[in-house]
C-alpha cells in the first residue's frame, strides 16, 4: 500500500490551458495522456459509503484497477492500492490487504457494477523543489453519471517524494499565474453527487469520530479537517446568497476557534494566530449578512404584517433589503477573494504540516483523559458564570454564551470517546441543557445587536422617511424589550439545571 499526499487544485477551464505552457510541463518527463476511468460499486453505493473507491483506469491497452480509502481522519493523505490487470472487469483476488478487503462479501462481489465515469485529457509533469518530487497533473475532462454530467478543469499536485511542505508551497507559486482555488472533494465523491443528484446546499457538520488512545494532536487533527470541510463545501451556498449557506459557513469558522481554544495548550506558535486572526476575519464578513438577515426575518417582516401601513414598517423593511442585498454581496466577495482561497490553502497546511504539531504527536497523553480534564474545567467556568447570570450586563451574558457555546463544540467532538447507557443518558441530559442556555443567551445578543442595526437603518436622506423609519425602529425595538425578562426567567431556569447537571465523562 502507497500512502498518497496530493493536493488537488480547482482552476477555471481558459486559464488551466493557459497553464499548459508552463516550462515545469515542457521539461523531459512530461506527457499527455487520455484517461478513462470507471467506478465500481453496489446499487446501494456500500464503497461510497464507507469512504472507498474502486475504479479501473485505462491508458491506451493498460488496464489499471485502484483502490483508495478516504480514511477516518480525513486527511488529505489517502491510502492508495494499485494493480495492473488484465479486462474491464475488477480484478478481486488484488483486493487483499486493500480497504476494500473487510467488505468485499460474496454478496457484495455479485452486486459490483459500473456506477459512473470520468474521461480526462492529463498533462503531466515533473516538477523538483529543494529536494523534493512532486507530479503536477492538469486534468481537463468531464464526469458522467448516466444522463448527468459535470466538467473537470483541475491541478493535482502529487508529492513522489520529499517534503508535503513543498507541495504547498508550489500550490501558492500557481496560485500568482492562475486562479486557484482548493478542492476538497476528489473525482470519485463528485462522481457520487452526481448520481444522487445532489443539489449544492448549505453544509452543516458532519459528525466526528475520534479514536481512543489517539493522541490529542492527532485528535486536533482530525477535528480541524472535518471542520475546514464545512467550511468550504459551503462556498457556493453562500455565492447564491443563501442565508443558511452563511450561517453555516459562520457556525464552522466558529468551531475550528472554538476548537482551537480547546486544544490552546497545543497552539501558542505564531502560524497558530495567524490562522486564528484569519478565521476572525472572515467571520467578520459574514456577520453583517447573517444579523440583517436574522432582522428582517425574525423580527421586520412578522410586525410589517400586523401593523398598519402608516407606521413606516415599509420605508424601513425597504433599508433593510437594501443593506441586507449589500451585505450578502460583500460576502460573496470575500469568498471570491485572494485572502479567502489563502486562507482555505494556508489552513490545511498548517493543519497538515505547521510547526504546532511538530515534535507533540505523542503529547498530552491519551485523548480521553485529555477531553476529560478540558471539559470539566470549561464546565466548571461556565457554571461560575451562569450562577450570576441575572447580574451580567449585555457584553457578560455574550462572554457566557461564547463559553456555553465552546463547551457544546467540544461536547460534539468528543462524543464517541465516552460510550456506555449512563454515559450516553448523561450526555444527552449535559446537552440538553447546554442548548437551552445557548438559545436563551443567543435570543438576547440578537436583541442587543437589533438594537444597533436599528440605530443605523433609522438615518437616512430624505428626512420625512428618516421619521417613518424611526418611529419603525421603536416599534421593533419596544417589542423586543418585552421580551428580555421572559427570555432571562427561562434562561435563569437552564442555567440552575445546568448547575446540577452530572458529568458524562467520568
Amino acid at each position: 500500500m502507497g500512502k498518497e499526499i496530493e493536493l488537488k487544485l480547482e482552476v477555471p477551464p481558459q486559464e488551466l490551458r493557459r497553464l499548459k505552457g508552463w516550462r515545469a510541463l515542457s521539461r523531459k518527463g512530461a506527457g499527455e495522456q487520455e484517461l478513462a476511468s470507471v467506478y465500481f460499486d453496489t446499487p446501494k453505493h456500500k464503497l461510497g459509503r464507507s469512504g472507498i473507491s474502486l475504479r479501473i483506469r485505462r491508458n491506451g491497452k493498460k488496464r489499471l484497477q485502484t483502490i483508495k480509502s478516504q480514511g477516518a481522519d480525513g486527511s488529505f493523505r489517502r491510502g492508495e492500492w494499485e494493480d495492473e490487470i488484465k479486462g474491464d472487469v475488477p480484478d478481486l483476488r488484488k483486493v487483499q490487504g486493500t480497504a476494500l478487503e473487510p467488505l468485499l462479501t460474496k454478496k457484495l462481489k455479485h452486486k459490483l457494477m459500473p456506477v459512473f465515469e470520468t474521461r480526462v485529457r492529463r498533462t503531466i509533469g515533473p516538477v523538483r523543489r529543494n529536494g523534493s518530487r512532486i507530479e503536477v497533473a492538469l486534468d481537463e475532462g468531464e464526469i458522467r453519471a448516466g444522463r448527468r454530467s459535470a466538467p473537470i478543469s483541475e491541478v493535482e499536485l502529487e508529492l513522489k517524494g520529499g517534503d508535503a511542505g513543498e507541495v504547498f508551497e508550489l500550490a501558492r507559486e500557481l496560485g500568482k499565474h492562475v486562479s486557484v482555488k482548493l478542492a476538497l472533494n476528489s473525482k470519485s465523491q463528485r462522481g457520487y453527487d452526481l448520481l444522487d443528484n445532489k443539489q449544492i446546499e448549505a453544509a452543516r457538520a458532519e459528525k466526528i469520530e475520534l479514536r481512543h488512545g489517539m493522541s490529542p494532536v492527532e485528535a486536533f487533527l482530525v477535528i480541524g479537517r472535518s471542520i475546514l470541510r464545512q467550511i468550504a463545501a459551503n462556498e457556493s451556498a453562500v455565492r447564491r446568497s443563501d442565508p443558511e449557506g452563511v450561517h453555516q459557513m459562520r457556525i464552522g469558522l466558529r468551531r475550528l476557534r472554538g476548537a482551537m481554544a480547546l486544544f490552546k495548550k497545543f497552539l501558542g506558535d505564531k502560524q497558530s494566530e495567524r490562522i486564528k486572526s484569519e478565521l476572525k476575519w472572515l467571520t467578520g464578513k459574514l456577520a453583517p449578512a447573517r444579523d440583517l438577515d436574522v432582522y428582517e426575518r425574525s423580527k421586520i417582516e412578522p410586525l410589517r404584517g400586523v401593523l398598519p401601513g402608516k407606521t413606516g414598517m415599509k420605508e424601513l423593511a425597504d433599508t433593510l433589503s437594501t443593506r441586507r442585498a449589500a451585505a450578502f454581496n460583500r460576502a460573496k466577495a470575500a469568498i471570491d477573494s485572494p485572502r479567502y482561497r489563502s486562507l482555505l490553502l494556508d489552513t490545511l497546511q498548517w493543519l497538515e504540516n505547521g510547526d504546532w504539531a511538530k515534535h507533540r504527536r505523542r503529547q498530552g497523553g491519551p485523548i480521553e483523559r485529555f477531553a476529560a480534564k478540558v471539559l470539566a474545567r470549561r464546565t466548571k467556568k461556565a457554571r461560575e458564570k451562569a450562577g450570576k447570570l441575572r447580574k451580567l450586563d449585555p457584553r457578560q451574558r455574550h462572554k457566557l454564551r461564547i463559553a456555553v457555546k465552546k463547551l457544546r463544540y467540544g461536547s460534539d467532538f468528543f462524543e464517541n470517546l465516552f460510550v456506555g447507557h449512563k454515559a450516553g443518558k448523561r450526555l444527552s441530559r449535559f446537552k440538553g441543557r447546554l442548548k437551552g442556555l445557548q438559545d436563551c443567551l443567543g435570543a438576547l445578543n440578537d436583541i442587543s445587536v437589533h438594537q444597533k442595526l436599528a440605530s443605523k437603518l433609522a438615518t437616512g436622506r430624505s428626512p420625512a422617511k428618516n421619521r417613518a423609519r424611526v418611529f419603525a425602529a421603536g416599534i421593533v425595538t419596544g417589542s423586543e424589550q418585552s421580551e428580555i425578562k421572559p427570555l432571562l426567567a427561562t434562561a435563569d431556569e437552564h442555567a440552575a439545571k445546568f448547575a446540577h447537571i452530572r458529568p458524562y465523562w467520568t
